[in-house]
């Protein structure tokens, strides 16, 4: 498995990482069984990075996650995340470590290596908005605390909200690491959106926090399953998924997903699946990208994929074609 720089932290990822989210929900819904099957099946492939995060399944991925770890004892990477909630706003120092030690606690570890903020950087909004001010003023100090302690190695942020926030945000160099929205439906992270796509222009954010020393972490690589170009879901991942940053449901995103199979038809990918993970990993603005899965045949698919390295200049010159188109 190849690895790559995490930005300045000096650390390297496996391209790959091990996404405990919900939207797969191996670490969520799976058995116990297939969850320990799984992570023991991701090491042997080279893959070191896990994240997590309290919200995905109301700490059961932290739990189970934590469950499997201390059976395999492991030397990973692993990464969880905070969220700033409203009635928070008063101490958000004191949610800080509240919200991290209930982590540790869940996973049963005294520190992780990466502590995101969760929140979504905006103004406002209905999804846990938090202003670019505060996360620069007030959690960034207060993760370097926790950094300070011990408690963390390194600091991040989700990189989603308002572009201009986001940008600001990073600009700051105050975060090591950013989470960034990066795929084939919206390559804006890390080139121009094409006209007439839908979604939002992040013009650049993962190049430019690349550029600013930042690791970058990429998620919903597979539009949250879109990508596979079917609109069906396994029994074990969320049954409905909200895009992020692309079209204006699932199915429009799996529809979508089929204006890239003459990559297939022409030879320079086996699937869709397998084409939208190789063009992610396929710009070194990115280090690794997060895949959450339901099965473990599932991420002996991704993994296949990842393993073939990144698109050549035939295919990418293909996808610029297809996305203008």
């Amino acid at each position: 498995m190849e690895t790559r720089l995490l930005g300045r932290t000096g650390v390297k990822l496996s391209v790959l990482g091990f996404g405990c989210g919900a939207v797969g929900g191996m670490m969520v819904r799976g058995e116990a069984a297939e969850q320990e099957r799984a992570v023991a099946r991701a090491l042997a492939l080279g893959i070191n990075f896990f994240d997590t995060a309290p919200m995905y399944g109301n700490g059961a991925s932290e739990r189970n996650l934590g469950r499997v770890l201390k059976v395999l004892k492991p030397e990973i990477f692993l990464s969880t995340k905070l969220t700033i909630r409203p009635e928070d706003r008063g101490d958000i120092a004191a949610a800080v470590i509240n919200s991290l030690e209930a982590s540790l606690n869940r996973l049963g570890r005294t520190h992780v290596d990466l502590l995101q903020l969760h929140n979504r950087i905006d103004a406002a909004g209905d999804d846990r908005p938090l202003p670019a001010e505060t996360v620069i003023a007030e959690v960034a100090p207060a993760l370097d605390a926790l950094k300070r302690q011990g408690k963390i190695r390194f600091t991040g942020i989700t990189a989603l909200g308002d572009t201009a926030l986001l940008h600001r945000v990073v600009d700051a160099g105050v975060f090591d690491t950013a989470q960034i929205c990066f795929n084939l439906l919206n390559p804006s992270a890390a080139g121009p959106l094409p006209a007439g796509l839908p979604g939002q222009d992040f013009k650049g954010l993962a190049t430019r926090a690349h550029a600013a020393g930042m690791g970058t972490i990429g998620i919903r690589v597979l539009a949250g399953g879109a990508l596979s170009g079917s609109v069906e879901r396994h029994p074990t991942g969320v049954p409905v998924v909200p895009p992020i940053a692309s079209g204006p449901d699932y199915a429009a995103d799996a529809r979508n997903a089929h204006r890239f199979d003459t990559l297939i038809q022409a030879g320079h990918a086996g699937s869709l699946i397998e084409a939208a993970l190789r063009f992610a990993i396929s710009t070194p603005a990115m280090t690794t990208v997060l895949v959450g899965t339901s099965t473990v045949d599932q991420l002996e698919v991704a993994a296949a994929a990842i393993l073939k390295g990144p698109l050549t200049k035939a295919a990418l010159d293909q996808v610029a074609k297809l996305s203008a188109s």
